[in-house]
């Protein structure tokens, strides 16, 4: 209660004496605000050539009840109130001759006061809590072909160009939820750089069909920062046998086309400002990608992962911006035997006095979020009129829901949230409350070899975002 009392004071300010922002209008409109102008440099007299630079920040003020047996530097916390930083990005990028396209993205996620802490540090090791920021995105693309808002593009190097759905290539700045579903950026840090791979590609828009096709060069296990998990019974990453990673994914656009400015990066609500709906379908496949122990053989798995999906966004009245934004998918996600992965995003916890067999990573507000089986994932909302809360912005609240059947969890495994968004300046200034129910699990004698649902927690977020 006392977090709760806290939390709510130190918000109230924010809500009360947030600067009046213009009205949400599209980025090509000018406009007076200085939020509603790009940070860009042209390159020639017409501007078709340019630089642009997109700052953007999000902080958390989350309220969160603990897995059983969480710990927090050693002391056991039923709950936990902490702040901090999602993300903090920079994205440089521009159309820097006629074919030729350059695009970076440089900085951090998941900055906390437990995000450098390690419970086990060698003697001698003092932390460090100067985390280092890195480039997500370091990629250039050719022109191969243009006519209008249709072409044909080849690019490489370090990119989220992905092929197995809209949810694993985000464009994080304009989604509707507080958070992505983050299952869907299937191999992040195990065997990517937080969901970016050296690939080669090509996409492009040709008709009514959006694509992408490529091939990752992907990173060892070893080099995730994590202790490497030992073979066991259950499928792990594999410390051999490397191989490369083909994906590929199809959208078919029935009315307008999304934006391709940028490599791969999918937004995530137009706010009403287009007119979407999509059917999707993706793939992602590896060989040899992970492995396990059967007696005394050592078996490997090919990796397959493949979603379809719609997706819809909006104009409910395109005279008053009235909008709604809606997502269905199916993703069948193949690891090997036996894979499980527990995550929490920006964990504020740091261990577990109740560690479950055969998983690790468990504290805190850590949830089987990957696993061998199949996922159902669904988010829908409402944006009320443009000016509903005068020159305060509007509202969008908004809910999802993930369904997961792994094969180690029994019975189906449900993560729902429901939020409210405050856009004062559409994306580029908004608040977002949201509301998390997960379930948490323990080992007893009699569950077997699966994990046994043993009841659910839950988690409040507050964040602002800005962006210019």
């Amino acid at each position: 209660m006392k977090y709760l009392l806290t939390t709510g004071m130190l918000c109230l300010p924010f809500f009360l004496f947030s600067q009046t922002a213009a009205k949400n209008v599209p980025d090509e409109i000018p406009a007076k605000s200085f939020f509603n102008k790009d940070l860009r440099i042209n390159l020639n007299e017409s501007g078709s050539q340019y630089f642009r630079f997109v700052f953007l920040n999000q902080t958390w003020v989350r309220l969160n009840e603990s897995n059983p047996g969480t710990t927090v530097f050693g002391n056991p916390k039923n709950q936990t109130l902490d702040f901090g930083l999602r993300r903090t990005r920079i994205q440089m990028y521009g159309q820097v001759t006629d074919r030729v396209f350059l695009y970076m993205q440089f900085g951090m996620n998941n900055f906390n006061r437990t995000a450098a802490y390690q419970a086990n540090a060698p003697a001698g090791i003092t932390q460090n809590r100067k985390i280092a920021a890195f480039f997500h995105d370091a990629v250039g693309e050719y022109d191969l072909w243009r006519r209008g808002e249709q072409f044909v593009r080849i690019g490489g190097g370090l990119t989220v160009v992905n092929g197995l759905s809209r949810f694993s290539q985000p464009s994080v700045g304009s989604i509707m939820t507080t958070d992505v579903p983050v299952f869907a950026q299937a191999t992040v840090d195990q065997i990517d750089q937080f969901d970016r791979k050296l690939s080669i590609y090509s996409r492009g828009q040709v008709g009514k069909f959006n694509y992408r096709v490529g091939v990752a060069d992907m990173f060892p296990i070893e080099t995730n920062g994590a202790a490497t998990a030992g073979i066991s019974e259950h499928s792990v990453f594999t410390s051999s046998r490397l191989a490369k990673s083909f994906q590929g994914m199809l959208i078919y656009n029935f009315w307008d086309t999304e934006d391709n400015t940028t490599p791969g990066y999918m937004t995530g609500t137009y706010l009403g400002k287009r007119r979407v709906l999509n059917l999707e379908a993706g793939v992602i496949s590896q060989k040899n990608a992970t492995w396990r122990k059967a007696g005394a053989d050592t078996v490997y798995h090919d990796m397959l992962l493949w979603s379809v999906a719609a997706f819809l966004d909006k104009p409910i009245r395109e005279s008053n911006g009235a909008a709604l934004s809606a997502y269905f998918g199916y993703y069948g996600t193949s690891y090997g035997k036996g894979y499980l992965r527990f995550n929490g995003i920006m964990n504020p916890a740091t261990g577990t006095g109740k560690p479950l067999a055969g998983a690790g990573g468990t504290h805190g507000n850590a949830f089987p979020m990957f696993g061998n089986g199949s996922v159902v994932y669904t988010q829908a909302g409402y944006k009320f009129r443009d000016d509903l809360l005068g020159s305060q912005g509007t509202l969008m609240p908004y809910v999802s829901w993930q369904s997961a059947d792994y094969d180690r969890i029994s019975g189906r495994m449900n993560v729902w949230n429901a939020g409210l968004n405050w856009l004062v300046n559409g994306h580029k200034g908004k608040w977002s409350l949201n509301y998390e129910s997960r379930p948490y699990f323990a080992n007893e004698a009699g569950d077997g070899p699966s994990l046994q649902k043993k009841g659910r927690k839950s988690a409040v977020v507050l964040q602002y975002q800005i962006s210019i």
